[in-house]
């Protein structure tokens, strides 16, 4: 990776992990909203609703030791997630196909994605997830699912046909209920195995036959 790239992403995610310390208070207010009705994206467009840095540098390590290029990641949000594949596929000469429903948020990833010099690697989509990555062409080496967790088995439904036998799909959120019942699902197919990491917060998912 050039150094350039490496400084840029880096000053860029310091800055966004410093803005996203108010998540807690914007992260209540989401609830507030929704305490009449079921919980809805919009009701968390200003929430970064971001990965850890640790994760974020196992995610580099992750693509680079399995030299991964074709990457997906369902759930932008403002792009720190995006940020780290970036650094990784900047390695492995690859690129990245990212998905959000709310388009104010992928206004400010764009932005983000400028700011670090990475963006000609990402393809950014708005929309239902269902629908921007309907019909994608090409194999996926790391799926990166970190959106609406009710989203996660018809998502991994909708591209298992683009998967091969190394791919890695990547679960964040895991010990959530929606995430949960997802996993049960998957883990009762034989061709896949799931590995815990970060406490059971997230899940590896991968092809053994």
């Amino acid at each position: 990776m050039e150094i350039k790239y490496k400084e840029l992403i880096e000053a860029t995610l310091d800055e966004l992990y410093a803005d996203s310390k108010n998540d807690k208070f914007k992260m209540i207010k989401g609830f507030a909203k929704a305490v009449l009705r079921p919980m809805q994206p919009i009701d968390f467009k200003e929430v970064y609703l971001s990965i850890s840095k640790e994760q974020g540098e196992e995610l580099v390590e992750l693509i680079t030791n399995n030299n991964l290029k074709n990457i997906v990641e369902f759930g932008t949000s403002f792009g720190i997630s995006t940020l780290f594949l970036a650094q990784g596929v900047l390695e492995t000469k690859g690129h990245i196909i990212t998905t959000e429903l709310i388009a104010s948020k992928v206004q400010k990833a764009i932005q983000n994605f400028e700011r670090a010099g990475v963006r000609h690697l990402i393809d950014v989509r708005i929309g239902n997830a269902i629908d921007t990555l309907k019909n994608l062409k090409g194999s996926i080496d790391l799926l990166l699912l970190d959106g609406w967790k009710d989203l996660y088995l018809p998502l991994f439904e909708l591209l298992k046909s683009n998967f091969h036998k190394n791919t890695i799909i990547y679960v964040d959120n895991a010990d959530m209920k929606d995430s949960q019942l997802f996993l049960q699902t998957v883990g009762k197919n034989p061709e896949y195995e799931l590995q815990s990491k970060f406490g059971g917060k997230v899940v590896l998912i991968t092809t053994v036959k």
